[in-house]
């Protein structure tokens, strides 16, 4: 049992150094290490989910897909591979099989901001902004990120309520004032609302 655990520890560590080179966009190294996590323990969900991953950011979804995959039949309950493989077919334009894995994803973790950021996104483009404007404001509700109020914003203006555009564009400006996002937008919706004046004010801050 001892050298089980070791090795489980061991894959534990190279995993989460792996997980740090890829944060670093260091992706040689970080699948080296990857690969020796799973070679220690070829049943860790983690270290494939994080492998995955360096695929998705390499630019080869079907690799990446492979690993959720297999991730996945080891462990049918792990949010973030669900999310990280509906990227992965996000990426890949199929936008039905990206929302079936979001929503998989916030079944298993109705904490996991990012999938309902990743779900609105994935509403907001097939023109769905009623979704698209409720799983972001699910997401802002866990994790009040600048993107998630520029992406809410946008699905407001789409829909034609500006004056929650503006008011989302508002609190980018707030949280980052030297963010040029914010003031463009809140701009762009203040032409919309024929407030000139306000509107060049903001695009000249931008």
């Amino acid at each position: 049992e001892g050298e089980a655990e070791a090795g489980r520890h061991l894959a534990a560590a190279y995993c989460n150094r792996g997980y740090g080179l890829t944060e670093q966009r260091n992706f040689e190294r970080a699948l080296a290490d990857l690969d020796e996590a799973l070679r220690l323990d070829p049943r860790y969900a983690c270290a494939l989910t994080n492998r995955g991953r360096v695929h998705a950011l390499k630019g080869d979804p079907d690799r990446a897909i492979a690993d959720y995959d297999e991730a996945l039949r080891i462990d049918p309950t792990f949010a973030l591979a669900y999310n990280n493989r509906g990227d992965a077919y996000f990426n890949k334009g199929d936008l039905d099989r990206a929302l079936t894995d979001f929503s998989s994803a916030i079944e298993h973790n109705p904490r996991l901001a990012i999938a309902y950021g990743n779900r609105g996104f994935s509403y907001y483009r097939k023109r769905d902004y009623a979704r698209a404007i409720a799983d972001y404001s699910a997401e802002i509700k866990l994790e009040p990120g600048i993107l998630a109020y520029i992406n809410r914003g946008n699905a407001y203006r789409d829909s034609e309520q500006l004056d929650r555009a503006a008011a989302d564009y508002g609190e980018v400006i707030r949280m980052a004032p030297t963010d040029a996002r914010g003031w463009r937008n809140r701009g762009l919706v203040r032409l919309f609302q024929d407030d000139l004046k306000r509107g060049l004010a903001d695009y000249d801050k931008a």
